[in-house]
């Protein structure tokens, strides 16, 4: 990749449309051979941009998921156990002994997703997404440090695997929790925000071809002006295209009609926000009180229906 702007065609061929900073950040990580880590609400595209990227360069896409509890065995290696004790039994079968070095030797060794990237042959490097690198435990980040910081993995039994070809590492983050110094500072950092209404129509356009034009303008508009209300969970883009896809579906060619109401919960996620939602359509659910959405602007109710009202 030649430029930022290189970093932007190759990706807009693949079907995702990045802008000028986040284009930059990527091709720095690729020329620099640094960790990027992306942070920004859910739904403005992290995952999907590493994604992106390895088609870009049609290369192999490794992702490792990060939750609560993840381990060293799930991420980076682990022994198998299983052909180990079966390798005992047979040596033990032909009156023969293995030793300590016999067992834990590259033979029975597995491979995780952080291995997995060190041993890629290449020679174009993988691209690693660790992905909500912010749901997995401060222990976890730990065991990152050395990695990040020089593409390597130590395994006491075998010594340090160092990556011939250092993958491109993209580590994604909500937010949900602030990240250790230690792993910042061993990363380029982006914050993805939410797309413009023209490069959000765009993004939609593409994903759902079969929509009309004036479907896909005012539902990406009024995508954007939900954000500004009081919601629990505010709509992404991949929220936004599912919704758009729905009603496409559904034969609906602007946000008029009854389908509308009825499509709601690909982009409200609580019953709250499915009330808050649709009163700033304009048609809520009896017992919320009535908003308009009106050329891009929501008003929001006066107040949220209970729970229990709704029941």
């Amino acid at each position: 990749m030649k430029d930022a702007q290189d970093v932007a065609r190759r990706l807009d061929a693949v079907d995702y449309l990045t802008d000028d900073g986040l284009a930059m950040a990527l091709f720095l990580a690729v020329r620099l051979g640094k960790p990027l880590l992306l942070e920004g609400e859910p739904g403005v595209g992290k995952t999907a941009a590493a994604k992106a990227l390895a088609r870009a360069m049609d290369t192999t896409f490794i992702r490792l998921q990060c939750y609560e509890g993840l381990t060293a065995g799930e991420a980076l290696y682990e022994w198998n156990y299983q052909r180990q004790l079966l390798a005992i039994r047979l040596a033990e079968a032909q009156g023969s002994r293995l030793t300590d070095g016999d067992l834990f030797s590259a033979e029975f060794l597995q491979e995780r997703p952080i291995l997995r990237a060190v041993r890629h042959p290449g020679p174009v490097p993988p691209v690693l997404l660790i992905d909500e690198i912010d749901r997995a435990d401060d222990e976890f980040e730990a065991l990152l440090f050395e990695f990040l910081g020089e593409a390597g993995i130590t395994i006491p039994e075998l010594g340090t695997f160092t990556a011939h070809t250092p993958p491109i590492v993209v580590l994604t983050s909500n937010r949900s929790r602030e990240l250790h110094d230690a792993l910042r500072r061993r990363c380029l950092y982006h914050w993805i925000e939410f797309p413009a209404p023209q490069r959000a129509a765009e993004i939609v356009r593409r994903a759902v071809p079969t929509a009309t034009e004036p479907l896909i303008r005012t539902a990406t508009e009024f995508v954007g002006a939900v954000r500004g209300l009081e919601l629990d969970k505010a709509p992404g883009m991949a929220e936004a295209i599912d919704w758009v896809a729905a009603l496409s579906v559904l034969g609906a060619a602007d946000l008029a009609g009854d389908d509308v109401l009825g499509t709601i919960g690909t982009i409200a996620k609580t019953p709250d926000d499915r009330v808050t939602v649709a009163a700033a359509l304009g048609t809520p659910p009896a017992g919320s009180v009535l908003g308009t959405y009106q050329g891009g602007q929501c008003s929001a109710p006066t107040r949220r229906v209970s729970r229990e009202a709704q029941q």
